[in-house]
C-alpha cells in the first residue's frame, strides 16, 4: 500500500512538472492581465473642510495588486492639509481664549479677525469692516469665564 501511495504521489509531481514546462514552451499562460477599475471611487469633497462622514464614506477604485495608489496618496494628502489646517485653527482659537482670560481686548479682537479673514477667503479688512459693524459687550472677569466657555459649546456659523 506505501509502495502504491509513493508511486502515485510521483506520479502527480511528475505530470505537474510536464503541464508546467509544456505551458512555458508554448506561451499559452496570458499572465497578470490588466484589470480596468471598477469606477466606484468616491474621492473626498475639495470645497470644504474635511468631516468624520467623509473619511467613512471614501471609496478607491481597485486593481490587481490593491488599490490605485494615485487616487489613496491624494487622499492622504488632502487629509493631511485638513488635519494641519485644523491644528492651526485650535491654535488660534486657544490663543484667543487665553488673550480673554488675560484681559488683553485688543489681542482677542486681532486674532478674532484673522481667524474670520482666514475662513471666509476674504481680504483682512473685509474681515476688519465686519468686525467693526459687530458690537462689543464689555464683560468683567468672572462672566468673561461663562462667556468663554459658552462660545466654545456653541461653535461659530464662520468656522466650519
Amino acid at each position: 500500500m506505501a509502495e502504491f501511495l509513493l508511486v502515485l504521489i510521483a506520479a502527480v509531481v511528475v505530470g505537474a512538472i510536464g503541464f508546467g514546462v509544456s505551458l512555458l514552451i508554448t506561451g499559452d499562460d496570458p499572465g497578470i492581465e490588466g484589470h480596468e477599475p471598477d469606477g466606484r471611487s468616491v474621492p473626498l469633497p475639495s470645497s470644504r473642510p474635511l468631516v468624520e462622514g467623509d473619511v467613512n464614506q471614501i471609496r478607491f477604485d481597485t486593481v490587481v495588486r490593491g488599490y490605485r495608489m494615485a487616487q489613496v496618496d491624494t487622499a492622504l494628502r488632502r487629509a493631511g492639509y485638513d488635519i494641519g489646517y485644523k491644528e492651526e485653527l485650535i491654535q488660534v482659537l486657544e490663543a484667543e481664549i487665553k488673550a480673554l482670560r488675560e484681559g488683553r481686548q485688543e489681542d482677542a479682537d486681532a486674532l478674532r479677525d484673522a481667524r474670520l479673514a482666514a475662513a471666509s477667503g476674504a481680504a483682512a479688512e473685509t474681515a476688519a469692516e465686519t468686525a467693526a459693524d459687530t458690537p462689543v459687550i464689555e464683560l468683567d472677569a468672572a462672566d468673561r469665564s461663562d462667556a468663554v466657555a459658552d462660545e466654545l459649546e456653541q461653535p461659530s456659523p464662520a468656522v466650519k
